[in-house]
């Protein structure tokens, strides 16, 4: 099979489109099938950090040089911008490049990575010359408009969506809650499509005392402070503000991993939390295995793969009640543990299989300390380390990327494209 992959985002940056790309990538690799990437170019300096050195040892950010290849296949770049009010998304400018590069390429199937106006070129240009079309919707660019109070653009966007969606012959969104949202907008085709987690990688072995006393250096060594961390980009669609309330607890010793805008303004309104910068591979593993609790506080997710990723470390997790993490928490705060504002009740209960809590997004701050607290006890700490671990078990990116391709042979045999007469490879 020929995939071309529009991708709204792509290396150096990395978030959630850039890494599902690329496991897709590895994965058609794999299994001998032929693809072409398509995606921005770098917009300056690459934008992640303005803090490129660290103290720490286990604080280096991750080097992603502009590259032309990928897995073996080639990458294909466009000029890019930024939007005025959301510095940390760069956008793709769909030149006559696109077209030129799926004419030349002659792809079976057209990939659309999270799109939005590159991907909307790639669209066009791929419906122009015949070629069918699976969307992937990851970004939620209506709710950014909202974040920063413009309604009228969020209604436009809403509008540029469902007609860019409806070209396509078919939708994958990563949530019910975002299916749920789409369908409300009037986007057709839908089906839904996880992500895959790296459970090897990601893994509660991974834990470091060593890092841990490292982030505690400086704090009084009794009572041991709950580590509570936070992984992801540094921009305020992010929500990383809203964790100010834990950052002068001394019972709460905060880390933020990541790089991005606000940074500099984050760590003025949390001097008491530590900043590691971006990381990844195996530092980002030991990251995430040694927090006691990870929350991700951010409304606008249409997935939130740094849940999972906490999850197969074995830790417990919290985000507010919307979006993805509404398909990813199994709420220990159902039943009798909660009373009618949402307050945790028994202190001794231990609902099974909670991974984590999800709360009432007009209320997280008031409520997150005692999230934290009810969580990190120790009397059920290994109990809902175990089920977060027990959550993804089997959700491996091979097994993700199997049924993607399922869904492109099943878009291929209601269309039937004969738009450059070759047969789709059989594997």
């Amino acid at each position: 099979m020929r995939v071309a992959i529009v991708a709204e985002s792509f290396l150096p940056h990395v978030n959630g489109v850039s890494n599902s790309v690329l496991r897709i990538l590895e994965y058609l690799r794999a299994q001998g099938h032929d693809a072409i990437v398509i995606a921005p170019g770098p917009h300056g300096k690459h934008p992640q950090s303005k803090h490129p050195q660290s103290k720490s040892p286990h604080c280096r950010a991750p080097d992603h040089p502009e590259i032309s290849h990928y897995a073996g296949f080639r990458v294909v770049r466009v000029p890019t911008i930024r939007l005025p009010f959301v510095d940390s998304l760069p956008i793709g400018v769909p030149t006559p490049t696109v077209r030129r590069t799926l004419a030349e390429f002659r792809p079976d199937i057209v990939h659309l990575a999270s799109p939005f106006a590159l991907g909307r070129g790639g669209g066009w240009a791929a419906r122009r010359l015949g070629v069918p079309r699976v969307a992937v919707f990851q970004t939620d660019i209506a709710g950014f408009a909202g974040l920063y109070q413009l309604g009228v653009l969020q209604h436009a966007t809403w509008r540029w969506i469902k007609r860019m969606h409806n070209h396509c012959q078919l939708t994958l969104a990563p949530s019910s809650e975002t299916i749920r949202q789409l369908e409300s907008h009037g986007v057709r085709n839908l089906a839904l499509w996880g992500r895959g987690v790296d459970t090897q990688l990601f893994h509660p072995q991974k834990r470091s005392d060593a890092l841990r006393r490292q982030w505690r250096a400086g704090r009084p060594k009794q009572p041991e402070p709950t580590i509570v961390g936070y992984v992801g980009r540094l921009a305020n669609e992010k929500g990383v503000h809203r964790l100010a309330v834990l950052s002068a607890r001394p019972d709460v010793q905060l880390v933020i991993v990541g790089d991005g805008p606000c940074r500099s303004e984050l760590e003025a309104a949390m001097p008491d939390a530590v900043f590691c910068g971006a990381l990844s591979g195996s530092d980002l593993a030991a990251a995430y295995a040694s927090f006691d609790v990870f929350v991700h506080p951010g409304e606008l997710e249409t997935f939130c793969q740094t849940i999972q990723e906490a999850h197969a470390s074995g830790v417990p997790t919290i985000a507010p009640r919307a979006g993805g993490p509404i398909d990813l928490i199994r709420d220990g705060s159902n039943g009798n543990l909660c009373d009618g504002s949402g307050n945790l009740g028994d202190s001794n209960a231990n609902p099974d299989g909670c991974t984590g809590l999800l709360l009432d997004p007009d209320n997280f701050e008031a409520k997150l300390a005692d999230a934290v607290s009810w969580l990190a006890a120790p009397s059920r700490r290994q109990e809902i380390s175990a089920a977060a671990r027990e959550r993804v078990e089997g959700k491996t990116w091979p097994r993700i990327c199997a049924q993607l391709v399922d869904y492109y042979r099943q878009v291929l045999a209601e269309v039937n494209p004969a738009a450059w007469e070759s047969p789709v490879a059989n594997h």
